[in-house]
């Protein structure tokens, strides 16, 4: 010790700093853990959206994935063709098939074709509609048409068509999950888009009943079942529902002689009329 009080607590806290930041340059040493940079650039090529829709929780972990060869750059559904190749030459691996997957929305019955029980009027929301009765909808099981999903959705990939239901903008949806996570019915549901055959109904009533409270409910009236191959369609809990395990053996044909078109074909002109139904709400 010097005798000076100021420069001995000088001294001291350095010799204190010198032997801690020795400590931690050994434990850095000890524990480090190498990263290969190639995540890095990976992850600047990707959108940053940390949207999720390639099922992993963000585009860093995403970048981690591709890189270490666990995923291909076409699991991100969000980046364009350019992107995806951009990313996969940089890595040198093949860019891969994107498995699009898209939000469908499972309820046909807008303010024109289910029937209500009582007029709503608290907060605009579906959530808070539904906490109260239901939100006034005769139909249990349908569309609230508050636009919860509308709101949720960031890439505008949803709109609120005239008839008050959720129209879903495919080429614009990266199936993030944010519209299943906000509808309180659960009536969106994320498929791959090749996917075209889809009951747009959830009603668990039967016959008359069903169609009583929506002119557009599945009444259970079995031809779907009928017209489609063996084990592609069966009835459960008064309900069509489609094995897409069998997805290969599905076709429009199985829409045809149903009653209510509560079952669809998506795809072809239903999708052209959607976009341009968008188009002219932009304009």
């Amino acid at each position: 010790m010097t005798g000076n009080p100021i420069l001995d607590s000088a001294l001291v806290l350095g010799g204190v700093g010198l032997f801690f930041g020795f400590l931690i340059a050994m434990a850095n040493k000890k524990f480090y853990v190498w990263e290969d940079p190639r995540i890095g650039e990976v992850e600047e090529l990707l959108p940053n959206s940390n949207c999720g829709a390639c099922g992993l929780p963000g585009c860093r972990a995403f970048a981690e994935a591709v890189v270490d060869g666990k995923e291909q750059p076409s699991g991100c559904t969000v980046m364009g063709k350019e992107d995806l190749a951009d990313v996969a030459s940089y890595l040198g691996v093949d860019a891969g098939e994107a498995n699009k997957r898209v939000a469908r929305l499972l309820c046909a019955g807008g303010k024109n074709e289910a029937a209500r029980n009582s007029d709503y009027a608290g907060l605009e929301t579906c959530k808070a509609a539904a906490s109260v009765a239901g939100g006034g909808k005769a139909c249990n099981w349908g569309c609230l048409g508050l636009a919860d999903c509308e709101d949720a959705c960031l890439l505008d990939a949803i709109y609120m068509n005239d008839d008050l239901l959720p129209v879903v903008i495919p080429e614009r949806c990266t199936a993030c999950n944010d519209c299943v996570v906000a509808c309180p019915k659960d009536l969106f549901e994320l498929m791959p888009i090749e996917q075209k055959l889809i009951v747009q109904c959830k009603n668990l009533l039967k016959g008359d009943a069903a169609e009583d409270l929506c002119s557009v409910a599945c009444n259970t009236c079995n031809r779907c079942v009928a017209d489609s191959e063996p084990g592609v369609i069966e009835i459960i809990d008064n309900l069509a529902v489609i094995n897409y395990e069998k997805n290969e053996l599905t076709s429009p044909k199985a829409i045809e002689r149903c009653p209510t078109e509560a079952i669809v074909w998506v795809e072809g002109q239903q999708f052209k009329e959607s976009l341009i139904e968008l188009e002219k709400k932009v304009v």
